[in-house]
């Protein structure tokens, strides 16, 4: 469909920008019916719904003129919520209005409210702005809104879950009653509607298309994914679909920064947007993705609102949004102007059943299924190699007198070797993950022994479990353990990890349970650090402060070497034994346990420590408390007795 607008400066300005076919949004704007009227306008985010409020205005700003004239004080006041959506619209209803004559000026936070200021002097037809910004220039009497024919409050419903409720009802109070107010959001709840029952008169409704079904340009798919292996499933994801560009939810501030030095850590190209960053902070990851020096961008919800990134084509909730309109603006960062879209939800056994729900709330049908494997990875690399560009594009004179240099010193199959390790080396290594269960599987049996605090799982502990870990424990002094001599039950949590390799060779982690340490992530660390595959890996032993672990004896010699070379990252590992076969694991800290079997009954006592003497000696245990004074003879010793009239003890007492 066309566009409808009958203003020559408009119409030039679209035609420049080959806007040849209107959105949804912008033709319902654009009826003879909302012509003049307060419009309540439900469209999602990325459906144009900028140009579509700079068209609905037209009218009432150029009133049949086709320039504004000079610039005084502002005909159109745009609130947005972010600083970065404002400077977005202000830059298209530049380009929109620029043979209008029309002078857009901004007022954000985080920009110098003086230069502001100097600007709002010198006259605009149009301002674009914040709520806090706005609402600090109005009392201040900087901006003045006398004149004012028409109000546009942009993504209202985020505004309003931000907080900025009372702002927005200062800033309309205190404009004409008689102006136009538009109100665009995507979503329309009890708020919103509350919102435009008090500030509009008599506005029509526009339920754009798309509302009643999501993004139309935007693929939903959700992964069944245990919560251990997220941080994999998202490197998988980027790996297989290696989008331009991509958008990497988390819920929280150290939830973005742990996966963005995660993602650093292996390799990608990555940026974080959270609301601890300054505006310079953000600017500068921003520009880093919109010039492709960054390709993945982890945020939280409300640190990207606003944001406008080129050839954004995927977008991944590593945390599951809280409702289904956050959900839709998430997505809403994909799949704009009519370019296509992939949204995925990382879903965890345990939240399933939330998934589901919050899909079917948004009316989204979303495919299910498993993270891609590292082999699909791989042979899709293999796929990827052979349509290479460098391959297909012909060479220049230069290039391929080089290749016949290279041809007479070397092999054609150690010259194309040596492409792939090139083509190779510039790839993150993709994850080992266990694929999860089908449809039905809402929790998958777990494969590790019985809890111990589980009283319906310790009725059926297995029959031969070794008797010795039950009986009644004497503490002793803490020794290193020798990796061959681990005691029962010290195979990581629950005795998971693979079983003992007979000529495996023992190294160290260097973390263990005080930071979480788990076989099920342990392993594929190992594995990548050490290039080498889950059957070269034996026994695992997590302690408190430390990870055992045994590696096949045919590869240790190139696993130690590979991990040595190792400088970044704080997984690091060593070898585990000396010259004497001895564990270097350091002895035990105050308030660790030491790895025995079963349950320890009490702090070890030390033979000669003097603090122990304090303790359990005669201080605290002996003369004073228990001995003597309280307990002793004064009062229960070697004096007759007395009772309360203190005289002499009666007889047979």
């Amino acid at each position: 469909m066309t566009f409808l607008t009958s203003h020559p400066s408009l119409a030039r300005a679209l035609s420049e920008r080959d806007y040849n076919s209107a959105t949804p949004v912008q033709s319902a704007v654009l009826e003879p019916g909302a012509e003049g009227r307060d419009l309540l306008v439900s469209a999602q985010t990325g459906s144009g719904k900028t140009v579509a409020f700079g068209l609905a205005i037209a009218e009432t700003l150029l009133e049949g003129s086709a320039t504004m004239g000079p610039a005084a004080e502002p005909l159109a006041l745009i609130i947005a919520p972010t600083r970065e959506l404002a400077l977005q619209v202000q830059r298209e209803l530049s380009w929109l209005y620029h043979y209008a004559g029309a002078r857009v000026v901004s007022c954000v936070g985080g920009m110098d409210p003086g230069a502001e200021r100097r600007e709002l002097a010198r006259g605009a037809h149009i301002v674009v702005g914040t709520p806090g910004r706005l609402r600090d220039h109005l009392e201040r009497r900087a901006l003045k809104v006398s004149s004012l024919k028409a109000a546009v409050l942009d993504e209202a419903d985020e505004m309003l879950d931000m907080g900025f409720r009372e702002d927005l009802e200062f800033i309309l109070q205190t404009t004409p009653p008689e102006r136009r107010t538009l109100l665009f959001s995507a979503t329309l709840p009890k708020s919103i509607i509350n919102l435009a029952t008090h500030y509009q008169r008599d506005a029509l409704r526009i339920a754009a298309m798309g509302e009643t079904r999501g993004h139309a340009d935007i693929e939903y798919r959700a992964i069944r994914i245990a919560q251990a292996h997220v941080e994999r499933a998202v490197v998988n994801l980027l790996r297989f679909m290696d989008p331009p560009s991509a958008l990497v939810f988390c819920n929280t501030r150290n939830a973005v920064r742990h996966l963005e030095a995660f993602l650093t850590e292996r390799g990608f190209a990555a940026v974080s947007l959270s609301g601890e960053l300054s505006q310079s902070e953000r600017n500068h990851a921003l520009q880093a993705l919109r010039d492709g020096r960054a390709r993945v961008c982890v945020a939280t919800d409300v640190a990207a609102r606003g944001i406008d990134l080129p050839n954004l084509n995927l977008v991944i909730h590593a945390d599951l949004p809280n409702d289904a309109e956050v959900l839709q603006h998430r997505s809403g960062r994909t799949g704009r102007a009519g370019r296509k879209g992939i949204s995925v939800l990382l879903v965890p056994p345990s939240r399933r059943r939330r998934a589901e729900e919050m899909l079917g709330r948004a009316r989204i049908n979303a495919v299910w299924g498993n993270a891609p494997s590292a082999d699909e990875i791989r042979k899709l690399d293999h796929e990827r190699l052979l349509q290479n560009p460098l391959l297909i594009e012909p060479g220049t004179a230069d290039d391929l007198a080089m290749a016949d240099a290279l041809l007479q010193q070397r092999d054609a199959r150690d010259v194309a070797a040596a492409f792939v390790k090139l083509y190779r080396a510039q790839l993150p290594a993709p994850e080992d993950i266990e694929e999860q269960g089908g449809h039905h599987d809402r929790a998958p049996a777990k494969q590790h022994a019985p809890r111990r605090d589980d009283g319906q799982q310790r009725a059926h502990k297995p029959a031969h479990e070794p008797r010795e870990a039950a009986r009644p424990h004497t503490p002793k002094p803490y020794h290193p353990p020798r990796p061959d001599r681990l005691p029962a039950g010290q195979d990581g949590p629950r005795g998971s990890g693979p079983p003992s390799m007979a000529n495996g060779i023992w190294f160290r982690l260097n973390v263990g349970r005080g930071r979480n340490a788990d076989p099920k992530w342990l392993l594929p660390e190992i594995c990548r650090q050490g290039e080498v595959t889950k059957k070269d890996i034996g026994a695992i032993r997590v302690f408190d402060m430390e990870t055992l672990f045994q590696v096949d004896a045919r590869e240790a010699e190139r696993f130690a070497a590979l991990v040595a070379e190792r400088k970044k990252g704080g997984v690091r590992i060593t070898p585990a034994l000396n010259q004497t076969g001895e564990s270097t694991a350091p002895p035990m800290q105050g308030g660790e346990q030491a790895p025995h079997a079963g349950k320890p009954h009490g702090p070890a006592r030390p033979a000669d420590d003097a603090a122990g003497e304090k303790k359990f000696g005669k201080k605290k245990f002996g003369g004073k408390k228990f001995g003597g004074k309280k307990f002793g003879p004064k009062k229960f010793g070697k004096g007759p007795y007395k009772g309360p009239n203190k005289g002499p003890a009666p007889s047979g007492a």
